[in-house]
């Protein structure tokens, strides 16, 4: 299975069943549909977490206005505050993503 290959059908099974595991979240949707797919993306490019995160991270600035903040990984902490409607926590496999809107 090629990666194009690998992309459809793990994005075929987040419209059928979604293969995130959603931990916490106060964010639209469609909006953390597309944090899932950027996700998504930034995994298929980077092997590196924080190139992971940066990614994420800068995608979102652009999309949606400064100042996101992003961390992926398999084991963290943390308590942030975030604006309203602007925070996810997911899992892509192993590996957990938070992303929150923030300053």
């Amino acid at each position: 299975m090629n990666s194009e290959e690998a992309k459809r059908s793990i994005s075929g099974a987040l419209t059928v069943k979604p293969a995130t595991d959603e931990r916490n979240a106060d964010m639209k949707d469609d909006m953390q549909k597309e944090a899932v797919n950027i996700a998504i993306a930034a995994f298929e490019k980077n092997n590196v977490e924080k190139d992971v995160a940066e990614h994420i991270k800068k995608e979102f600035d652009k999309r949606h206005g400064p100042t996101w903040h992003c961390i992926v990984g398999r084991n963290f902490g943390s308590y942030v505050t975030h604006e309203t409607n602007h925070f996810v926590y997911f899992y892509l496999d192993q590996k957990a993503v938070l992303l929150f809107k923030s300053g």
